[in-house]
């Protein structure tokens, strides 16, 4: 089994410019926020984790307080013991709008056509490769969607589901591809600042694209992504076209 952090974005993850400024510490949040591990789960041993990411155990040590600091992880003593996740880490309002207004139209439209061009090469791999286990891990994925509540955890949900599409394709590259775009987007998606998804609309795409899956339909499948990058791209750029009026309007006169 691949550890939850094979394939995690290494720069610019999750976080983005919501970050710790602690590469290591913003690596193992972006593995909680993209769904590989969940809240309640133990992290592996201080060795085994350091010689993971190849780092020294005091350079671990340090991460694992920033995090402890921020809430995201308790670390308890004794023979049950060990450094558990207790929190999604998720940005504040301000925070997604500040970085909404910051990016260009030519940003908006080039993720699009990058996540659009990796999603729909995910769904139409999985639709050749996608057997009886896969599909039913697929939709396992799919049901953590109906038991999220908060942005944090409906970003998770939804991210887990993507990754575990990606994983049927049997294709690591895509995989990690798949992982870095939706570290980018997952935020910026879910939060009431941002896209502000709904989580009925997400699980109805969900089942489109796993019936489409299940039904070898590739041509449906990837209409079923497109759709949902599009919807998705489409209403951040409504955000930052709003920011950038209010913006405009109360600017000082020169």
């Amino acid at each position: 089994m691949a550890s939850s952090f094979a394939f995690v974005p290494t720069s610019q993850g999750a976080q983005g410019p919501f970050g710790f400024g602690d590469a290591l510490a913003d690596r193992i949040v972006t593995a909680i926020s993209l769904g590989s591990i969940s809240v309640g789960e133990r992290l592996p041993a201080e060795i085994e984790l350091a010689a993971e990411f190849n780092v020294a155990v005091a350079t671990l040590r340090k991460s694992l307080a920033v995090l402890r600091e921020a809430g995201i992880v308790e670390t308890h003593r004794g023979r049950s013991g060990g450094t558990f996740i207790v929190k999604v880490p998720f940005p504040a309002d301000e925070q997604i709008r500040n970085y909404l207004a910051s990016l260009s139209m030519v940003q908006y439209r080039d993720y699009g056509d990058e996540h659009t061009a990796v999603s729909t090469g995910v769904v139409r791999l999985a639709c050749q490769r996608a057997h009886t286990q896969a599909l039913a891990e697929l939709e396992h994925a799919a049901l953590r969607m109906k038991n999220a509540d908060t942005p944090a955890e409906c970003s998770a949900a939804d991210s887990r589901f993507n990754m575990q599409l990606a994983i049927v394709s049997q294709s690591p590259r895509l995989l990690r591809a798949e992982m870095r775009l939706q570290s980018e987007i997952l935020a910026l998606k879910w939060s009431p600042a941002g896209a502000a998804a709904h989580t009925s609309d997400v699980i109805a795409d969900h089942r489109e694209v796993i019936e489409a899956v299940s039904d070898r339909d590739s041509e449906r499948a990837e209409r079923a992504v497109e759709a949902n990058i599009r919807k998705t791209v489409y209403s951040l750029i409504d955000v930052k076209l709003t920011l950038d009026s209010n913006g405009a309007d109360t600017a000082p006169p020169r």
